[in-house]
């Protein structure tokens, strides 16, 4: 105790609507605070420098996230919806549904799709030029992966925006049971109920990712009872993730017409432009680990059992690991960021969300010599993700 209590600590409330409006003041102020800092709002511990941050991701056996990867303790607490069989278990048992989703989501099934997303991407991108105006969360970030990955998921067309509120209770779950979450689950049995129904068979396209994943029960790499579970880690990793992250990336794009300019001369910059927009704003700001014995994290003693809160994004423009870090620049060497995560939990959609990224941006890129915002650009704040509710954009 008197270890703990010699420890940096704040009062800083990182669920806060004054946090989530300028998260990088905040970030700044606990990184310099020390590797880990104790936050007496909840009683937990916050780590936001890269290093520690990096290493906590590779390091399952001591940070778990079985207990849970939001606030709550799943060794103390009844969970408020049904734990994910990928994120939130540790290996050997999270191996076997990681396995199967390495399998389904591998690069050869992926360039499978390839074609088809630029195809809808270029679609897309004509419309919305001849529209002239747009706003590019609703009709870009939200409508494309709407589109192409239910589509490949295997997915009825019916109700899939129903994955937008389901992704938004997820998220907001894994923080605290304040106004942000208790808004987000107004209408959860009928959100959850739906998306447990898409998770099975008879519901599913008899091809497609969902299809595999049931196939793969068949064959006993997971139960049958699993399969469902597996498909809806994929629906609540493939599309949140997507839309703040190409909302981001346009936005950046949009703010900062050099780089346009840059991606206009060489499509093929693409990705890059996508993956410095997940590591500039980062969509996924935190996740939770849990001890499971007495540690340490820079020299800062932690007892088994707490919560540690990872900042994912305040890694992402930690100094010490990227130069001049508050700047978008697509030429930027940003391998190791952490907006997706890193080690055994890496996110499961980064596959869907870096390919429909370099798509859209890749249209963009070919068929818009210019992009201004014309309106007040509005935030989505989420417990968990870092997005935005409104832009307003004119395309020339």
């Amino acid at each position: 105790m008197s270890a703990t209590l010699d420890a940096p600590s704040s009062d800083i409330d990182p669920f806060s609507e004054a946090f989530f409006a300028d998260p990088h003041r905040f970030h700044a102020t606990l990184r310099d605070a020390g590797p880990a800092v104790r936050l007496s709002v909840y009683n937990i511990w916050a780590v936001a420098g890269y290093a520690e941050v990096h290493a906590m991701l590779h390091d399952w056996e001591i940070f778990s996230s079985a207990r849970g990867v939001g606030i709550q303790d799943f060794a103390r607490e009844k969970p408020f919806r049904l734990p994910s069989l990928v994120l939130e278990t540790d290996p050997p048992k999270h191996d076997r549904a990681r396995n199967v989703l390495n399998k389904v989501l591998s690069p050869g099934n992926m360039r499978g799709l390839k074609a088809r997303f630029a195809a809808e991407a270029d679609a897309l991108v004509a419309r919305l030029l001849a529209a002239g105006t747009c706003d590019a969360v609703t009709d870009i970030a939200e409508e494309y992966p709407l589109t192409v990955f239910p589509d490949a998921v295997g997915m009825p067309k019916e109700n899939r925006r129903f994955l937008l509120p389901y992704g938004n209770m997820v998220f907001n779950s894994f923080g605290p049971q304040n106004s942000f979450f208790t808004d987000a689950v107004r209408d959860a049995g009928v959100v959850f109920d739906w998306v447990q129904r898409q998770s099975q068979r008879d519901a599913l396209a008899p091809t497609g990712f969902g299809a595999d994943i049931h196939a793969a029960a068949d064959r006993g790499e997971i139960t049958h009872e699993e399969a469902p579970m597996v498909v809806r880690s994929i629906l609540t990793a493939g599309v949140d993730t997507t839309v703040s992250g190409l909302g981001a990336a346009i936005y950046c794009l949009a703010r900062y017409p050099d780089q346009f300019a840059k991606l206009r001369a060489d499509p093929t910059l693409a990705r890059a432009a996508f993956e410095e927009a997940v590591r500039y704003e980062t969509p996924v700001q935190t996740f939770f680990r849990t001890t499971t014995r007495d540690t340490e994290i820079g020299g800062v003693p932690i007892a088994e059992g707490e919560k540690v809160l990872m900042f994912l994004g305040a890694a992402n423009r930690d100094p010490r690991r990227f130069d001049n870090p508050d700047a978008y620049d697509i030429t930027r060497k940003n391998a190791g960021h952490v907006g997706f995560g890193s080690g055994v939990h890496e996110c499961v959609g980064q596959v869907f969300a870096r390919m429909e990224g370099e798509a859209m941006l890749t249209a963009l890129a070919r068929g818009v010599t210019a992009m201004e915002i014309c309106g007040p650009v509005k935030r989505r704040y989420n417990n968990t993700l870092r997005g935005l509710a409104s832009l307003p954009i004119r395309l020339h």
